[in-house]
């Protein structure tokens, strides 16, 4: 099979589940602890935080991504959901919608913050040009292209609090070492550049609970979700308000700091 930049439409039947060329991870934490502390430089800089997780590869991937694109539910998303990117950055047909639902929240989102699921997969190229087109990578794609839909899901917003929290709500989900690593480092760093005690780590562990006692969303159809009111599909997936992660802005701005310029500060 021929590799090249673009990747393979999943639909392929003769698509493997791993490339024969794909090298086996390796586990290498001091490279992610530099990686971090890049991070914590600029907030923004996604290639390093794709940079820690390929240095903190998740025992047990390859297994659940088997089992999940073996199953009749992958093998149905496959083939209505080959690029879930085409269809997040679709706001006309998103737009469509109910009024409430997910879909419209997501859009109001994207647009106010300038974001797009083709901008993500953009820093992701930049870093990892090389696609190998496998069921694999489709897996794994679907949990990068969905980090957006959980700040809507979940209310985390894109403060360095925030980011923390939905990463450690995906690893509740996906207990990618990465995840709660970026997570609770984040939350150290806040700490011990915060002027004031806040419960910084409460808000992480609500946030790591709440993932655990949801239903895994990137295993889940999204046009579906996409579709639903917004409140009742909050309740059926069992995230509540993360009442600790307002209650640190609440007190961030209390002792007149910005939860949005936290990272910043701590830099």
């Amino acid at each position: 099979m021929k590799i090249d930049h673009k990747f393979s439409a999943p639909h392929d039947s003769d698509m493997p589940f791993i490339h024969p060329d794909r090298p086996v991870a390796r586990f290498r934490p001091l490279k992610a602890l530099h990686h971090f502390r890049e991070l914590i430089k600029d907030k923004e800089d996604t290639a390093q935080v794709f940079h820690i997780f390929e240095s903190l590869p998740r025992p047990g991937f390859r297994k659940d991504a088997k089992a999940f694109v073996d199953s009749a539910k992958g093998k149905a998303l496959l083939a209505s959901e080959p690029h879930l990117s085409e269809l997040l950055d679709d706001h006309e047909r998103l737009r469509k919608m109910p009024e409430g639902s997910l879909a419209h929240a997501y859009c109001d989102f994207m647009e106010k913050e300038g974001l797009s699921a083709a901008g993500l997969i953009a820093e992701y190229d930049q870093f990892s040009p090389r696609k190998y087109g496998d069921l694999l990578e489709w897996y794994g794609f679907r949990q990068r292209d969905t980090h957006d839909l959980l700040h809507i899901l979940t209310g985390y917003g894109r403060d360095a609090l925030g980011e923390a929290c939905v990463l450690a709500f995906t690893y509740g989900q996906n207990p990618a070492l990465g995840n709660i690593f970026i997570a609770y480092a984040a939350g150290l760093n806040m700490k011990k550049q915060s002027k004031i005690k806040v419960p910084i780590f409460k808000a992480i562990r609500e946030a790591q609970k709440m993932g655990k006692a949801c239903p895994s969303i990137s295993e889940a159809n999204i046009a579906e979700l996409l579709a639903q009111p917004l409140d009742e599909l909050r309740e059926r997936l069992h995230i509540k308000t993360p009442q600790a992660y307002l209650d640190v802005h609440a007190q961030f701005r209390a002792g007149n700091i910005d939860p949005y310029d936290l990272m910043g500060q701590a830099a």
